[in-house]
């Protein structure tokens, strides 16, 4: 189980703590009044009647604090949105849960790379079972996440020109970068890369088909057979949408993985949406039809409304 809004349940737990604290120490004032004296105290407390009503006083105090906490503890839960857990959703007509790792390479201003961000900060409300990712030239922006609000917002950030953010500068003495290495830092994006999943994996490449110069004698990090390991590896669908003179290697990575290629144009946007129309296909697992929806509070929020109902139904079972 993954939780979205881990905060909620730590301040959640540091309020429930300051209240029993508060319980605990508040001074608790006492009536200044008569009692009346009790002969024989010790032969009453023994008899049966008292035994079980103080037994019963007992297990009404327990129970109650019991199911306070159980209710407080799910609630708390529901509340920082839960994922991953069996839900009524999990059973989808999307299919099996995919992974999508967007890859820019070219510059977060080149308008091919602002329509591809832009088109994602737009969809990835509409997502259900997806997870998402975003990879600059030299850093993970986006880690894979559910947590599509926050998602929509950073892909909106970049889509609006954060170059500094996106990629700062960084500059190397004994290394150039080259295409195939951004693709490698990309491919190690996907949960567990080095194995295939019962997750799809699409990776959706937007950049030039070369990065540096061909004279330059500054190594690489990874040749196209390495990439290409990569990705028979994970199983991993891999599209190109190249900015500028396409060559031949990332076409034929995309058509041989099942994926498609374009050129970037004035329909950038366009060409992932026919990209995310052709989707990998479904991987061999033991039960296709079950996936996990994005946001599964159905479990705590239904312990929460069980442990009410049964904290108001106890005094009634208890006076029978």
């Amino acid at each position: 189980m993954d939780l979205n809004w881990w905060i909620v349940v730590i301040i959640g737990c540091l309020a429930l703590a300051g209240c029993i604290a508060i319980a605990l120490l508040w001074p608790v004032g006492t009536e200044h009044r008569e009692l009346r004296l009790l002969a024989n105290t010790a032969r009453l407390t023994r008899l049966p009647e008292y035994v079980r009503a103080e037994r019963l006083r007992n297990l009404t105090t327990v129970a109650t604090i019991t199911l306070l906490l159980v209710a407080v503890v799910a609630a708390l839960i529901a509340a920082a949105r839960p994922s991953g857990l069996p839900s009524s959703a999990t059973r989808s007509d999307a299919g099996q849960p995919e992974d999508i790792m967007v890859c820019v390479a070219g510059p977060v201003t080149d308008p091919a790379a602002k329509a591809v961000l832009g088109y994602f900060a737009d969809r990835v409300a509409s997502f259900s079972t997806e997870r998402i990712g975003l990879t600059s030239p030299n850093r993970r922006v986006v880690p894979m996440t559910r947590d599509y609000q926050y998602a929509a917002a950073r892909f909106a950030d970049y889509a609006g020109g954060d170059a500094a953010g996106f990629e700062p500068a960084v500059s190397y003495a004994d290394y150039a970068e080259s295409v195939e290495d951004v693709l490698a830092m990309c491919l190690t994006g996907f949960p567990s890369f080095e194995d295939k999943t019962a997750q799809r994996r699409s990776l959706i490449y937007v950049g030039p088909d070369l990065l540096r110069d061909p004279a330059d004698p500054r190594p690489a990090l990874f040749g196209a057979s390495d990439v290409r390991e990569l990705v028979d590896a994970a199983g991993v669908q891999v599209n190109a949408v190249l900015i500028g003179p396409a060559g031949d290697a990332l076409p034929a990575l995309a058509r041989d993985t099942g994926g498609l290629s374009f050129s970037a144009d004035s329909a950038a946007a366009a060409k992932v949406a026919e990209i995310r129309s052709h989707p990998p296909a479904p991987t061999a697992t033991d039960d296709d039809s079950i996936t996990k929806s994005a946001e599964t509070p159905d479990i705590p929020v239904g312990v929460a409304l069980l442990a009410l109902v049964a904290l108001a139904l106890w005094p009634v079972v208890m006076r029978r």
